[in-house]
């Protein structure tokens, strides 16, 4: 893999301030843009995002600033509620971590109304959260506290699940939301079933420390992750064990995460480096990453609804990269 490959991004947007978290929503917003918050150093903005490949119109992309959220801490981790929709009656809703081990539930009809909910509960850092995808009425965290806990959005623990080593990653099923996937440091992935709070199923790594796991909700026998400079796909269905395994990044993999778009897509991050961080662009059938980029300084990772397209958080800015399918 030659450093002269990677390519710059495809399109950036200018920022006001280092960008720590950066997450598309995976939900429909009801109009033909897609929702997008990035956050740093005590804000959140939110905004929408459309693209040329969606509108012959547009050069590139047009980035739409709806709100910035005053947030009392750097945010550490960002996730969208599905209520959040900009069609009808305009709702934003969205979940933050930070280091407080505190979550933020973020409610706003982007006009006068604009409620901020603490739920506290978590001993330690809180590494990731999400949102039950149908309703959107139940969050789930994970934390270093060795804890997964499901919220209810008045703050209210519904269920605390005990793990063996800090929480890392954690999805919800798209359709079953009873079934959850909770990814721990040392190595094991496990799903739960939660209403009897049992893990039904679990996957090995053979190596730890994990840094970062996820379901591809396109084709839910699809879990990926990355341990290591490594990353690995599991097929549920056959194997406890990774049907696949491939050194990617130099200096240690950082974070895995499914295309929206296509099942066989799927990038990864290297820790940020001293100068650069780069981005791997996968497909399941090459050998070889199909894009290398690289951003300055880049943090968090995330996938566009729809579009083969991804974006990290950068220094002042948002780096967008568009793939094939």
């Amino acid at each position: 893999m030659q450093e002269d490959s990677s390519r710059s991004p495809s399109y950036t947007v200018t920022c006001e301030d280092y960008v720590h978290v950066v997450e598309f929503s995976p939900f429909s917003s009801g109009t033909p843009a897609s929702l997008l918050a990035y956050g740093g150093n005590q804000y959140v903005v939110v905004g929408t995002c459309l693209f040329q490949e969606e509108d012959v119109e547009i050069e590139g992309v047009e980035f739409n600033v709806l709100r910035a959220f005053h947030h009392e801490l750097r945010v550490d981790a960002l996730a969208w509620s599905p209520e959040s929709r900009l069609d009808r009656i305009p709702t934003i809703r969205f979940c933050t971590a930070a280091a407080d081990r505190k979550l933020r539930l973020l409610t706003s009809d982007l006009q006068d109304r604009h409620e901020v909910k603490v739920m506290e509960g978590h001993t330690s850092y809180i590494n990731q959260l999400v949102f039950e995808p149908t309703e959107g009425k139940q969050i789930a965290s994970v934390s270093d506290d060795h804890t997964c806990r499901v919220w209810d959005l008045e703050g209210n623990q519904s269920s605390t699940l005990r793990l063996r080593s800090p929480g890392i990653s954690v999805c919800w099923h798209p359709e079953e939301a009873f079934k959850l996937m909770v990814a721990e440091k040392k190595g094991t992935i496990r799903f739960y079933d939660l209403v009897t709070q049992q893990a039904i199923l679990s996957l090995d790594c053979g190596q730890s420390p994990l840094m970062s796991a996820d379901w591809c909700l396109a084709n839910t026998i699809k879990v990926g992750a990355v341990a290591g400079n490594d990353w690995l796909i599991w097929d549920i269905t056959r194997s406890s064990y990774p049907q696949e395994k491939r050194p990617a990044h130099i200096d240690k993999a950082r974070l895995f995460k499914w295309s929206r778009a296509n099942e066989n897509l799927f990038a990864t991050t290297g820790c940020p480096g001293k100068i650069s961080s780069q981005l791997l662009i996968h497909h399941l059938g090459h050998p070889q990453p199909v894009m290398i980029g690289s951003a300055a300084v880049g943090s968090g990772l995330s996938w566009h609804r729809t579009l083969p397209l991804c974006v990290m958080g950068g220094d002042r800015k948002l780096c967008f990269w568009m793939t094939e399918m």
